[in-house]
């Protein structure tokens, strides 16, 4: 682990500033991910800011009948929520069936959808990783792939994503919505979810602040 620079953020729109004047930085909240990837030298932020104390961690109803949910929301909390339960026992489950609940004390909302692979290759920093660094090339092709993807893969990358609840998310239809200090933007594959009558949304802070949306509620960071 490489040293670096602690900073913490006083609310949303200072984070998205630091990350944008900083873009070595990185975002910490739980670091359940993060802080084991700067052990393995995978990545080497420049400076951490802290953004745990931020008030995003609360689920509300909204008036189309969805829910905002805090993407700093520790995943238990989330999971045993009692309108998650009733609304969206899936996405529930596939939460709990993640990792351990020490884990999911730690681990929040946002991170949640932002932790990396567990491709071998891509913790093995001696060998080539596209999505380590770009280019170089994917070893798991003709590797060692039995935990690497089936379906949607590409000559670039046989990874599969670690995260159970972006499963569910997906099975819900979510969206993301990104805000930056240019504004808020959703990427281009599902802008045609916008017109769901009843969304499910979820901010998260990574280089922006991004919103899921799905056809069902809302989460937001």
């Amino acid at each position: 682990m490489i040293n670096f620079q602690y900073a913490r953020a006083n609310d949303v729109a200072d984070a998205v500033l630091q990350i944008a004047t900083d873009p070595a930085a990185k975002f910490i909240a739980g670091g359940t991910n993060l802080i084991d990837l700067m052990k393995e030298d995978v990545e080497r932020p420049s400076r951490l800011i802290d953004i745990s104390r931020l008030p995003l961690k609360s689920v509300e109803e909204t008036a189309d009948g969805g829910l905002r949910i805090g993407a700093l929301m520790p995943n238990s909390d989330l999971a045993w929520h009692p309108l998650i339960e009733q609304r969206y026992p899936l996405l529930s489950s596939a939460i709990l069936a993640g990792a351990s609940q020490q884990l999911r004390n730690m681990a929040s909302t946002g991170g949640n959808l932002l932790q990396r692979t567990r491709c071998f290759y891509f913790y093995d920093t001696a060998t080539p990783c596209n999505k380590r660094k770009p280019g170089s090339g994917c070893s798991a092709i003709d590797g060692i792939n039995r935990i690497s993807a089936i379906l949607g893969t590409s000559e670039a990358c046989i990874a599969t994503h670690p995260s159970d609840m972006c499963v569910a998310l997906s099975a819900l239809g979510a969206v993301v919505h990104l805000k930056s200090t240019s504004g808020e933007r959703t990427p281009e594959g599902e802008r045609d979810h916008r017109t769901t009558r009843r969304r499910f949304h979820l901010w998260i802070l990574t280089k922006c602040i991004p919103q899921i949306r799905c056809q069902s509620a809302i989460f937001r960071v």
